[in-house]
């Protein structure tokens, strides 16, 4: 059994005449884990509010209210891959993760997270990602350490006022084969969920994703491509490549998904978030990353 080192919070929502008590909400909420469970969490003292008194299997539900509690699986995959701080300053961290590792905790993942790693690190708690990328995307990933200034980088993306530059390995498609480099594809167009709903599909409609994808570099039937994505839908750049019919190498979700299996070390997905620039919303200074990993599959 793996169980989080650190709490995870939910703030109760509006009252609900289901919901007598905190356990029935919990019980309702997180269908997939069973009453069971929940009653022995919540008798061994594992669920408490926020200031850390401990609730009981008769505490009213009370709206509004900050509750924790403790992720548990049976068994937590180890990622055997080290990740590196690049920068730290006091208001920002910028971290290079490793393919496989998640950024925050989810599915069976508790404490093997790179926020998690960072925290141990850093001994900082007060740590969140600014964010996302994909835990089978390996680069880098920006965290504000510092609560008074965390608006001000979320504001960056929320915004588009960030740069970041990815680089993917794809099989090239026959055009490709024999089009003259560098060859640059605008594309534009809608994705929305999919089924399951872990995957997205591009569907028609008003346009919401856009990016720009260039092959740089080909050996044999292969591409290097550069990727800049001016908008942050989930999986945006795997569906792009997907609609070029060159679809990232090693990718299990595009252009089918293929059953959930242990993860395959030797076959990372061809992915790499490669650089971040932005001006520094505090300082205005000009701030550029660039991740020390390079694609596997690509030789040299």
């Amino acid at each position: 059994m793996s169980i989080a080192r650190q709490a995870s919070e939910i703030t109760l929502p509006a009252p609900d005449k289901r919901w007598p008590t905190v356990y029935a909400f919990l019980c309702r909420h997180f269908a997939r884990i069973s009453a069971d469970i929940w009653r022995e969490r919540i008798l061994a003292g594992k669920v408490h509010w926020f200031n850390g008194e401990a609730i009981t299997l008769q505490t009213p539900f009370l709206a509004g209210k900050r509750l924790c509690y403790y992720r548990e699986v049976a068994t937590e995959p180890a990622i055997p891959f080290n990740h590196q701080i690049l920068y730290q300053d006091q208001h920002i961290l910028v971290a290079d993760k490793p393919h496989f590792l998640p950024v925050t905790p989810g599915g069976e993942y508790v404490n093997e997270c790179l926020l998690a790693r960072l925290k141990r690190d850093t001994g900082i708690d007060d740590m969140v990602p600014v964010h996302r990328l994909d835990r089978d995307t390996a680069g880098l990933v920006l965290f504000s350490i510092n609560a008074q200034s965390r608006a001000a980088y979320y504001q960056l993306f929320q915004q588009a006022q960030i740069t970041k530059l990815y680089q993917a390995v794809a099989p090239l498609s026959p055009a490709a084969q024999h089009c003259a480099l560098p060859k640059q594809w605008q594309i534009a167009n809608r994705i929305e969920k999919s089924q399951p709903r872990f995957i997205n599909a591009i569907v028609a409609g008003e346009v919401n994703a856009q990016s720009t994808i260039s092959l740089v570099a080909k050996s044999g039937e292969l591409g290097l491509f550069e990727l800049t994505p001016h908008s942050g839908k989930t999986h945006q750049l795997r569906l792009h490549m997907l609609s070029l019919a060159m679809p990232i190498l090693h990718d299990t979700y595009y252009p089918k998904l293929q059953p959930k299996q242990a993860p395959q070390f030797d076959k990372p997905l061809q992915l790499l978030a490669k650089q971040l620039s932005f001006t520094d919303p505090l300082s205005q200074k000009q701030q550029q990353f660039s991740s020390k990993q390079q694609l596997s599959a690509w030789p040299g």
